[in-house]
């Protein structure tokens, strides 16, 4: 990505993660979508960065989005496909600054080469069942929408799939 680094984010930024997480959760609120409005789950990045799957997107120095992309399948999700044969998304959040410059789409197809160099056939994401937005984003970057998985304990439940393509660089 040009003028945008992304590296795997360090125990040190734990709080830079958070605060990307934060400032996505009050915007989306000032928009009265009710996705990401509990309280951080901390442990859960603190996970995602000490297994070296939480990434910052880094411009000038500062970190401007984050992205977390492993290879364990949610058995709640996606039990019906074959779990195996995706990369999955989770917790994109692009700051307020960056917002408008199709960073989450870069960062998305970012992901999709590492799936595909990872051997992977499909990129994978769940997305808040309540957030039509969201959703049409995500069709807009080519996900398909394979369903809708409602569960009472479970708020997302959008089930998004799509081709993981290497890079052009590749």
């Amino acid at each position: 990505m040009e003028d945008v680094d992304i590296r795997a984010a360090r125990p040190e930024e734990l709080d830079t993660v958070e605060a990307l997480w934060l400032e996505a959760s009050r915007w989306l609120a000032s928009r009265g979508i009710d996705q990401w409005q509990y309280p951080p789950r901390r442990w859960r990045m603190a996970e995602a960065v000490e297994a070296g799957d939480c990434y910052l997107a880094v411009r000038d120095g500062r970190a401007i989005a984050t992205i977390t992309v492993h290879e364990r399948a949610d058995p709640e999700w996606w039990a019906e496909e074959d779990p195996a044969s995706a990369l999955y998304v989770h917790d994109l959040a692009v700051s307020r600054r960056a917002a408008g410059q199709s960073l989450g789409a870069r960062l998305l197809d970012w992901a999709g080469a590492v799936a595909a160099g990872r051997g992977k056939r499909w990129l994978r994401l769940e997305a808040w069942k309540t957030n039509p937005l969201l959703h049409r984003y995500y069709l807009g970057q080519g996900f398909a929408l394979l369903r809708i998985v409602d569960l009472p304990h479970r708020n997302s439940g959008a089930l998004f799939q799509r081709p993981a393509v290497p890079s052009e660089a590749d």
